[in-house]
C-alpha cells in the first residue's frame, strides 16, 4: 500500500497470490522456485498446467487456480489493451494485435481482420479453430462478415503453434483463393500474417502476393 504495486517482484506478486507457503517454506520463497523452474519467465509459468503447479509442494488445487486465474487474466488484458480501432500501418501492427490472442495457442486457428477505407481495424473475428495440423476456412463467411461490417479490405491471420515462420502450399492456396474472390466483390486481401509466439511471417513483406 505504501510503496504501490510496481514496486514488489514477480515473486512478490505470485506469493499474494497464493498467500501462504507450507511449514518449511515461505509464500515469497514457493514463489521464487516456481518461477525459477520457468527461467523467470511469465509467459512461460502461464503455460504451466494445473497438474504442473500442484507438483510443487505448498501448492494445492486453490492455490493452482489462483495462479492460472491471474496469468489469464493478464493475458486477456494484453490482448485487450490494443486499440480495437487501430491504424494498420505495416505487418508489425498485425502481429501486436493478433500475438496476445492465439500467438501462445497449443492449436491453430485463423483469423481475419476487417478493416475500413482508413485502413482502421473495424472488427476483427475467429474463422475457425483446428488441431495443430490445420484449420478449414470458410470463403464464403469471411466475405459475408466483410458485407456486413461495411469493411473496404480484410487482413488474414493464423497461428503457428509449432513456431515456424514459414507458408505451407495450403496457407498460399487458401489465400490466392480469397484474393479472386474478394477480387469479385472489390473487397481487397491486403496480407495474411502467419503469427507465432515470438515473431511472425507476413506474405506481403515476403513479395508471395
Amino acid at each position: 500500500m505504501l510503496k504501490g504495486k510496481a514496486s514488489l517482484s514477480d515473486a512478490e506478486l505470485v506469493a499474494i497470490l497464493i498467500g501462504s507457503g507450507s511449514r518449511n517454506e515461505s509464500a515469497v520463497s514457493l514463489s521464487k522456485r516456481i518461477l525459477s523452474s520457468v527461467d523467470n519467465n511469465l509467459n512461460a509459468l502461464g503455460k504451466l498446467s494445473l497438474k504442473q503447479l500442484m507438483e510443487f509442494k505448498g501448492i494445492g488445487e486453490a492455490k493452482a487456480i489462483s495462479i492460472a486465474a491471474a496469468l489469464e487474466l493478464g493475458r486477456r488484458r494484453r490482448a485487450e489493451e490494443v486499440v480495437e480501432f487501430q491504424k494498420i500501418t505495416s505487418s508489425k501492427a498485425v502481429f501486436e494485435i493478433m500475438q496476445p490472442i492465439i500467438g501462445e495457442l497449443p492449436h491453430e486457428e485463423f483469423w481475419v481482420l476487417y478493416l475500413n477505407n482508413s485502413n482502421k481495424v473495424i472488427h476483427k473475428s475467429q474463422l475457425s479453430k483446428g488441431g495443430i495440423t490445420g484449420t478449414v476456412v470458410d470463403v464464403r463467411l469471411i466475405f459475408k462478415t466483410a458485407l456486413e461490417q461495411g469493411a473496404i479490405s480484410i487482413i488474414l491471420t493464423h497461428n503457428h503453434p509449432s513456431g515456424k515462420l514459414l507458408a505451407s502450399d495450403a496457407d498460399k492456396d487458401i489465400t490466392k483463393k480469397l484474393k479472386v474472390a474478394g477480387e469479385q466483390l472489390d473487397i481487397k486481401v491486403l496480407d495474411h500474417i502467419i503469427i507465432t509466439e515470438t515473431g511472425y511471417f507476413s506474405f506481403q513483406d515476403e513479395g508471395i502476393f
